[in-house]
């Protein structure tokens, strides 16, 4: 009986201990942590766990506001603080990411490191000739000069911060391998935002989420700071020497996009529900001017039950479109509007994606639309027509066809040129459903090169900057797939960049 008791209390005494913290030396790491765990609350990002700042630390001022927590507002933050300012985020939604998250294929830009290792010949001026035949010679030049000049130097700065960017492919529009993946060949838009994320967390850059920003405050003609609803409830004001917004487009924005283009009512959005275009309305109202409104992009390939984007790089890895005849019925590597064209003349409007294991096992992110639901298998390709409920001997000859095509390195049939490294004969087979889509608002607000937002008449608001989807211009009236990364790591490393510089010269 003895014996037991001092057992148990030995084993008492020694949980007292571990309880009590004896088992660490540092003392004051552990009252660090346990203050730092108090400031910051846990929701989640995407698939990984995010902390985010406690909203009873959100103070009246800093030096710079930034309106929106995706790529380009996180890209700002850093330089703005790598400059020795004291940013802030806020963002309207319950988690950071916006439409970067949804981001699929890559980041495009040219001369990079990543591309000469892999003996790739490409250059600024062919990525600024083929992003300007993409967008149908309407794009802003100077915006697109700033944009290819800069990219390599993007992905150096993404690499520096340890967000590697080294396996490349290839988009619609493009005739290099210039579009940049994560190593694994995985989606990068979630990669991007956890990586920017655990550097903005890194520098302690505050990062407030449902705080909607509801007003861009002006004083003088120079912009003062912002008013926010805090968690729905709480009406706050902040003042500041800049306001940079990044807060996206406006593809989730029904109305606005029926008042744009009224032929596109009925089509699904891939896009976030915060993209509603707050930013452009909130920049309007200071004096700011729009340009390309109306120019809305459809995307071919989304999958139509749960509007979800199948991203390019299916295609740049070898993927063919068919038919419910089982037949090819254009170049899938066109520019997004060609493709798209082309799908919506079938009777179905709808066409399937068609690729093999080797494409499978080169875009990590089919993975993911396998989990969905959004993937069909067949062991034969017999068996995957019978599946899709297409022709079985007209799939056949359609993927034969194309095998001698990429065999030759000539497809007779429609003229296309790249994503044909690899033939399709690996089995077993897989087919995505697919049809058009809304996926990215050309449109938004006019900025410059130093991302200030102009006025009607081209002038700086001042102390006003943007960056990302909600400005307009850079595209023209097609985006090519990949680019729309690159803009937001670009411009919103120029807006915190120019933003701190504006107000280093107010004080």
């Amino acid at each position: 009986m003895k014996k037991r008791l001092s057992i148990t209390l030995i084993m008492l005494l020694s949980l007292a201990l571990v309880f009590a913290g004896c088992g660490s030396n540092d003392t004051s790491k552990s009252d660090k942590t346990e203050t730092k765990d108090k400031e910051k609350t846990e929701v989640t990002s995407g698939a990984s766990k995010t902390s985010y700042t406690d909203p009873s630390e959100l103070k009246d001022e800093y030096d710079i506001v930034i309106v929106g927590a995706a790529g380009a507002g996180l890209s700002a933050a850093l330089e703005a603080k790598a400059k020795g300012m004291n940013p802030v985020i806020l963002e309207k939604m319950p988690q950071a990411g916006g439409n970067t998250l949804k981001a699929s294929s890559g980041m495009n830009a040219s001369e990079t490191k990543f591309q000469k290792e892999e003996g790739i010949n490409d250059s600024n001026d062919k990525f600024y000739e083929e992003t300007l035949a993409g967008g149908h010679g309407t794009n802003d030049k100077e915006m697109l000069r700033f944009f290819v000049d800069n990219s390599a130097s993007a992905i150096d700065w993404l690499d520096s911060m340890d967000i590697k960017l080294n396996n490349l492919t290839i988009t619609g529009g493009m005739s290099v391998k210039r579009t940049h993946r994560p190593e694994d060949g995985s989606a990068v838009g979630k990669y991007l935002v956890d990586g920017l994320l655990k550097n903005v967390q890194e520098e302690e850059i505050p990062v407030f989420v449902n705080a909607d920003v509801k007003k861009i405050t002006q004083k003088d003609g120079k912009v003062t700071g912002v008013k926010l609803r805090l968690n729905n409830k709480e009406d706050k004001t902040i003042s500041s020497d800049a306001v940079v917004v990044t807060t996206g487009g406006y593809g989730a924005n029904k109305e606005l996009i029926e008042k744009e283009r009224p032929d596109l009512k009925g089509y699904v959005t891939t896009n976030q529900a915060g993209s509603t275009g707050d930013g452009i309305k909130m920049i309007e109202k200071l004096g700011g001017t729009t340009v390309d409104m109306d120019q809305i992009q459809v995307h071919p390939t989304v999958q139509q039950e749960k509007s979800y984007l199948i991203g390019e790089a299916v295609r740049g890895e070898g993927a063919i479109l068919v038919s419910q005849e089982g037949k090819r019925f254009g170049n899938e590597l066109d520019t997004r509007d060609n493709v798209t064209a082309s799908i919506n003349k079938l009777p179905e409007k709808s066409a399937y994606l068609i690729f093999d294991s080797g494409v499978k096992d080169r875009v990590k992110a089919i993975a993911q639309y396998d989990e969905m639901g959004f993937v069909e298998e067949g062991a034969t390709i017999d068996e995957l027509a019978s599946k899709i409920n297409v022709p079985k001997e007209e799939l056949t000859k359609t993927l034969d066809t194309w095998n001698a095509s990429v065999k030759n390195k000539n497809d007779e049939a429609f003229g296309r040129t790249t994503g044909m490294e690899n033939d399709l004969s690996k089995a077993p087979y897989y087919a995505i459903k697919i049809g058009p889509g809304i996926h990215y608002t050309m449109g938004g607000v006019k900025i410059n090169t130093n991302t200030e937002v102009l006025d009607k008449d081209g002038k700086p608001i001042t102390g006003l900057f943007a960056a990302g989807e909600v400005t307009g211009g850079l595209h023209g009236e097609n985006r090519i797939g990949g680019n729309s990364v690159a803009e937001i790591i670009i411009f919103g490393r120029q807006a915190g960049d120019k933003s701190a510089e504006f107000v280093k010269e107010q004080q």
